[in-house]
């Protein structure tokens, strides 16, 4: 994403990446040492949680492919080679039944007038057709041909034509992966077709399991109907600027959101709007402020089933052209031909559906309605009785949620939370990298996991953007710990204390803050960590 959508996006990516990567990388190479299938592992893999799809009794979690058959009681990673190592993230997931697909992206820092800037690019796709025990990787690059109907995700540089209704559109082929992630994708069981919203590669449809894939011509920003029959001409590429509204502009083909629903409604989100089609991608309705959105930036769109009708159509929403535009989110529960609003000025990222009840997760945590979305309360503090010691994020930003047989669950910056009451208390699941190789999984060597007394992670940490660094550590009997910060002089700057007298793995948190109130300084800190008759030692580097 770029321009007006550049702090969005950043949300989008999930800045929080927030687990200590020494520790971590370790166990996530051991967990995938074997060559097939699907392996144990300790905990979900990252604790800023990007992707839940429930399947069954099965959770999807993104952004590493973890899942769990039994409620969270035990982890699984999917042995997919294009997701081993700290490059390829899931940006998308889609899981209906067997078949599982998965789109693939990255980051990248750029250097542009003296200024660095995070860059998203498509990395591919990896599909299952046994429900994960197998997968196979598709490339984003185009095929060998140069047939204008059939590209990949990334195009020929002699693709620069597109017909639609017979008449040959002027395109601009998108031949580098920069800003053309997967943002979302959807298996249509229906048709078998993929799905993908690929931002400036655009809307793009696969017939034959991910090998070629079609542009999707969507209506120009001023058009509310798009039909092969009308013969419209236009240039089908997002221009760089903005131009006299009479004219045809591209926002609405830079694409962030997708979905097939289950009636064969094809429904598509952009920067410039929301479109539906009837007939499998050939004509569309396209909606905008003027038709009811809150917003033309379309960021998530999902189905809630209801019996006996058309599923009603739930929308994020949020500023695209920005005059007059809000966050948001829109639902229609007539096939498009009104929308309602809720949540205005809340960003929100995604929803998931019990019946009557309905979840929308946002940028201001879980928001929870009982009565089919007319009414909300919010829940933003993420309690967990059974361990009181593992506290949350202030204010914790939700990213996904899902909703499965064992409960409510919620992918959050900081972790993912489980709910068996509809939301009142909640069970915790972070990435858990054990501070000794006892009971590890037994495809996991020992050897190969060092035992440590205590770690710090996020680290480094950045107080701005990470909030917390937490200070996990094993306490062998029942007493107070004291845990000092020390500045690289050995001077004291804060100290902490865990009044909790459970034996077991232990966890205290530090906000970046001095016993004075201020922010530290950028540099090293020492932690020291004293229980009973032991002090244990570590360093965290603090750096904005």
């Amino acid at each position: 994403m770029q321009m007006a959508h550049s702090n969005l996006a950043m949300v989008l990516r999930l800045r929080a990446w927030t687990l200590n990567a020494a520790p971590w990388s370790v166990l996530l190479c051991l967990v995938c040492t074997s060559a097939f299938g699907q392996h144990p592992t300790q905990s979900i893999l990252y604790n800023s949680v990007t992707n839940l799809h429930a399947e069954g009794d099965v959770l999807w979690v993104g952004p590493f492919l973890n899942f769990t058959r039994d409620g969270g009681a035990s982890w699984q990673v999917a042995h997919a080679d294009s997701l081993m190592g700290l490059t390829n993230r899931v940006y998308s997931l889609d899981v209906d039944g067997d078949v599982i697909w998965v789109g693939l992206g990255t980051t990248r820092t750029i250097e542009s007038s003296g200024t660095q800037q995070a860059v998203d690019l498509v990395r591919g796709f990896i599909f299952s057709t046994d429900g994960g025990a197998t997968w196979t990787y598709r490339s984003p690059d185009a095929p060998g041909d140069n047939d204008p109907e059939t590209t990949g995700i990334l195009d020929l540089p002699s693709d620069t034509v597109t017909v639609y209704g017979g008449v040959a559109l002027p395109t601009l082929p998108i031949t580098v992966p920069e800003q053309s992630p997967p943002w979302d994708i959807d298996y249509d069981p229906l048709s078998g077709d993929v799905w993908a919203a690929c931002q400036l590669a655009g809307l793009r449809r696969s017939k034959d399991g991910g090998l070629t894939w079609q542009r999707i011509v969507l209506p120009p920003d001023t058009t509310a109907y798009l039909s092969p029959e009308l013969g419209y001409q236009f240039p089908f590429f997002v221009q760089p600027t903005r131009v006299p509204v009479d004219q045809f502009f591209g926002l609405n083909f830079q694409l962030f959101s997708v979905l097939a629903d289950a009636a064969g409604t094809v429904w598509a989100g952009s920067a410039g709007g929301l479109n539906r089609s009837d007939d499998g991608g050939d004509s569309w309705h396209h909606y905008t402020t003027d038709d009811g959105l809150t917003g033309n930036w379309i960021l998530s769109i999902e189905e809630q089933p209801r019996a006996g009708t058309s599923p009603a159509i739930w929308v994020a929403t949020g500023p695209g052209r920005g005059v007059g535009e809000h966050y948001g989110a829109v639902v229609s529960r007539d096939h498009g031909e009104t929308f309602e609003q809720v949540l205005i000025n809340e960003t929100v990222y995604d929803f998931a559906f019990d019946g009557s009840r309905v979840y929308i997760a946002g940028l201001g945590g879980l928001f929870i309605s009982e009565d089919d979305g007319r009414t909300f309360r919010t829940e933003r503090e993420f309690y967990d009785p059974t361990q009181p010691e593992r506290t949350t994020l202030p204010g914790t930003a939700a990213y996904a949620v899902a909703v499965a047989p064992s409960g409510l669950w919620v992918g959050t910056q900081d972790g993912l939370f489980k709910s068996q009451d509809g939301g009142d208390t909640w069970r915790i699941y972070r990435a858990d990298v054990p501070l000794s190789p006892d009971g590890l999984p037994p495809n996991v060597p020992a050897s190969r996991v060092p035992k440590v007394e205590a770690y710090a992670y996020p680290n480094p940490f950045s107080p701005s953007s990470d909030r917390l660094v937490r200070l996990r550590y094993r306490l062998e009997a029942e007493g107070q710990v004291t845990i000092r910060i020390l500045d690289y002089g050995m001077n004291l700057v804060r100290r902490l204390y865990d009044s909790g007298s459970g034996r077991g793995e232990r966890e205290v948190s530090w906000d970046g803050i001095s016993d004075s109130g201020t922010r530290v300084a950028n540099g090293p800190y020492f932690y020291a960590i004293q229980t009973g008759a032991d002090t244990f030692w570590g360093k965290i580097l603090v750096l904005e």
